[in-house]
């Protein structure tokens, strides 16, 4: 028979979930699993977060911590920010407003490493099917190698809460959606410096978070009119929400929907 190992936590602002699915599942095994990468996790956001006086993240921008003296784990951040600012064409940057914020990259980094830290190797013990976390809906999932499981995740209508735009079904990778539909006008151009509004929500299908995240963001900063950056983001797949009711979607480096006017059916 299927168990499921269900666990939530408040992290990172949000709430996270983890899910272990088996037949049988060890409960231990997974329990332990799930301990160890909810434990990373508030460790990361500890060292991480720009909210937390204490902070390495915060001492580094007080000037408490000069550069050379940060830890390997806050240089390795800075440095794939830089990488990242570069591969966005400067849609999404670290430094916008002339202080070190990785927020924009952090959380799906924490959860990524997390996970494959610690719920990952769950695939390769007998029995388990599949395991997976949600951290304020981003998701980095997991599948056995000979399973056939297939996660069932939901895509919110960013113009009607509570409702569903579209279904994916994902047997492992990551999904990451960022946009106006839970914070508002948040997202800034870091090239411009001005609010980007085009775009309600955009959601990113890749092998990882971090990328998913990154993505994700960019593609509400670059807008609805602009797709040029999906034929090397080496994404999965995608679909925005544009302020003016028009849908997008892509696969791979191919768009899908670009209709003018194209709505979902009410």
């Amino acid at each position: 028979m299927t168990a499921v190992q269900t666990r939530v936590a408040e992290l990172m602002g949000t709430v996270a979930s983890v899910r272990a699915v088996g037949e049988p599942l060890d409960p231990q095994a997974a329990s332990e699993a799930i301990d160890d990468c909810l434990r990373e996790l508030s460790e990361l956001e500890a060292r991480f977060s720009t909210y937390r006086t204490d902070s390495e993240v915060s001492k580094l921008r007080r000037g408490e911590l000069a550069p050379g003296e940060a830890s390997p784990l806050l240089a390795e951040v800075a440095s794939a920010c830089e990488v990242w600012s570069r591969r966005t064409g400067g849609r999404f940057s670290a430094w916008f407003g002339g202080e070190f914020d990785p927020t924009g990259f952090v959380k799906g980094w924490a959860v990524e490493r997390a996970a494959r830290h610690h719920l990952a190797p769950l695939c390769e013990r007998p029995g388990v099917i599949a395991v997976g976390i949600s951290v304020g809906g981003d998701l980095q999932l997991f599948r056995a190698p000979d399973q056939e499981w297939r996660w069932r995740i939901g895509i919110s209508d960013p113009r009607r809460p509570g409702s569903l735009l579209a279904t994916l079904e994902l047997g492992h990778g990551a999904v990451a959606t960022s946009g106006l539909a839970e914070r508002g006008t948040h997202l800034v151009d870091p090239r411009s410096g001005r609010a980007a509004a085009s775009v309600l929500s955009a959601t990113v299908v890749a092998d990882g978070l971090a990328r998913a995240d990154v993505w994700a963001t960019a593609a509400c900063i670059a807008g609805a009119d602009d797709l040029s950056w999906i034929g090397g983001a080496e994404t999965r797949s995608g679909l925005l929400v544009a302020a003016d009711g028009r849908i997008r979607s892509w696969a791979g480096t191919a768009e899908l929907v670009a209709a003018e006017g194209a709505t979902s059916p009410d």
